[in-house]
């Protein structure tokens, strides 16, 4: 999903938020979105920053990703720079993409977790959940059986199997908030990722998925946002690194509501 877009748009995705990116690039995924739409720059530190044409649950989810995504990671999330802006929805398709975000981590990204802690039948519990209300329940037990098996582990110090079932305590703890806040579905992926490979890769699919349900935005032109990044980047030169005297938006025309 990367797919070169990194090289494409010439910028860099940054953990954490950014008053202006410095003369080499770099922001988070939504101060990149925003920068990418031609919109007015400003620094997004929660998903309620971004513009009224950003969905929150999947910037609330983006930003999750992004902030706890290895540099090596992050570029995974640059093709979703080009469809953010403009992916606001009516209230009840944004209510049915928090509930899948969560159900999605739920289903896709604890089972793997959960088999490497020792508990196979949960993992599959949680593989086969029916509804949100199911894969809620599921994840509420996950966390249950993993601060339980982590508490058992600490006593033995078998602090390796203790570590896995902490890991399972924290993302399943997660995914049950994530039925309310769409950026602790993050937090499931990020208590997973250093035990299982390929976490990230899911977490993205997972957003591109998100994405999808709605009648959404089209992408943006990969050519006319490289022009607004290189135009971001062009004044943030001429001030110099970390000025913070403005926080306009690219000198390139958009097309987007702020």
């Amino acid at each position: 999903m990367a797919a070169g877009f990194e090289q494409i748009l010439n910028w860099r995705l940054l953990a954490g938020s950014h008053d202006f990116p410095g003369p080499d690039g770099g922001t988070c995924i939504n101060e990149a979105a925003i920068v990418a739409a031609g919109l007015p720059y400003r620094a997004i530190r929660a998903s309620t920053d971004c513009p009224p044409c950003f969905s929150q649950p999947l910037a609330a989810y983006a930003l999750g990703l992004n902030d706890a995504m290895p540099d090596g990671e992050r570029p995974r999330l640059m093709a979703f720079v080009l469809r953010l802006a403009g992916s606001a929805a009516e209230p009840e398709t944004e209510a049915r993409r928090v509930a899948f975000l969560a159900e999605a981590s739920v289903r896709r990204i604890l089972p793997p977790l959960l088999d490497a802690a020792g508990l196979p039948a949960l993992a599959a519990r949680c593989d086969g959940a029916c509804g949100p209300e199911g894969a809620r329940a599921a994840a509420r037990d996950a966390a249950w059986e993993g601060g339980a098996l982590a508490d058992a582990a600490s006593r033995r110090g078998a602090w390796t199997q203790g570590a896995r079932a902490s890991a399972v305590a924290r993302a399943a703890s997660a995914a049950v908030k994530a039925f309310c806040d769409a950026r602790c579905a993050a937090e499931v992926a990020e208590g997973a990722a250093p035990f299982i490979d390929g976490t990230w890769a899911v977490g993205a699919q997972i957003l591109d998925e998100a994405l999808a349900l709605g009648r959404g935005a089209p992408s943006i032109d990969a050519g006319l946002a490289r022009d607004r990044f290189d135009a971001a980047r062009a004044r943030a030169g001429l001030r110099g690194p970390g000025s913070s005297q403005t926080r306009t938006g690219s000198a390139v025309g958009s097309n987007v509501t702020v």
